[in-house]
């Protein structure tokens, strides 16, 4: 069974036709495109490699969103197109959005907030899932911590979910988890799927691993986040979607199943979660 990559930024590739083809190649059928692009005024570029695809390559659907880096372009105009683009077909979701109190150069935690927020509303309109992107300042530099002070940004994620995102009953995707099993047991009861990344066959990431085996069957997602967090045995290089076989069969090892299983679990969830048998 063909495996589906649910997170990868194929704006990023200038060789974009010999990447899908490699994806094909290694197995994998099926890839979400991730509409960030650069900002706002290029959020669109996923959307239109996925509404180009020709059906030779893999299968690509896409979303639309506005990163957290880029909250303070959350303009009003800039909702509107983003509304726009979500209404579209093969726009599946609205993402990836959050929070990130990791970078000192991020906009301040108010301004973040509310370019989540907003975007939360134009998905619950819509009644389309939601990516998020979580990133804390635990890890940060120095300066990026005394800017952002106590701040958690997991914390502060999972109550505006609770206010903003729950009482509409709908799902959405913890992309890349890279929090603790306790904060992927309350994405879980929040509604959320855990979408698992290179970084998973790290070494030191004992705590997502432990999220991964703990994680219910009908939850679990692989993702690359390509051209991102390239898995072992190619950390360090470019990454791009044929490589989430590696993931896929890191999550394997640690569930105890097959790698077979992990992609037939994978894409029932993916395809459940965006109710692509009502679009195909």
């Amino acid at each position: 069974m063909e495996l589906i990559d649910s997170h990868c930024h194929l704006d990023d590739y200038e060789d974009l036709p010999d990447v899908l083809r490699r994806a094909k190649e290694a197995g994998v059928g099926t890839l979400l495109a991730i509409g960030i692009g650069d900002g706002p005024e290029t959020m669109h570029r996923a959307l239109e490699i996925a509404n180009a695809s020709d059906g030779g390559g893999p299968e690509i659907w896409a979303s639309v969103g506005i990163h957290p880096q880029e909250a303070a372009h959350a303009t009003p105009e800039a909702l509107a197109k983003l509304a726009a683009l979500a209404e579209e077909p093969r726009c599946v979701a609205v993402g990836e959005i959050g929070l990130d109190y990791y970078h000192v150069d991020n906009p301040d935690v108010p301004t973040q907030q509310a370019a989540f927020v907003a975007q939360m509303s134009v998905a619950a309109a819509l009644g389309k899932p939601i990516l998020i992107h979580c990133r804390t300042s635990e890890l940060a530099k120095p300066e990026a911590k005394e800017r952002f002070g106590e701040a958690d940004a997991w914390e502060d994620l999972l109550a505006l979910i609770a206010e903003h995102w729950t009482p509409h009953g709908l799902p959405g995707v913890m992309h890349c988890f890279s929090g603790t099993v306790e904060q992927g047991r309350r994405s879980l009861e929040a509604g959320f799927y855990l979408s698992f990344a290179g970084n998973l066959t790290y070494p030191r990431s004992v705590s997502i691993r432990e999220a991964a085996a703990m994680a219910p069957a009908d939850c679990i997602l692989v993702e690359t986040d390509a051209p991102f967090l390239a898995p072992i045995p190619h950390r360090g290089q470019r990454n791009e979607p044929a490589l989430v076989t590696h993931t896929a069969a890191a999550l394997a090892e640690l569930r105890g199943i097959s790698s077979e299983e992990v992609a037939r679990l994978t894409s029932e969830n993916f395809n459940r979660l965006f109710r692509l048998a009502s679009l195909r």
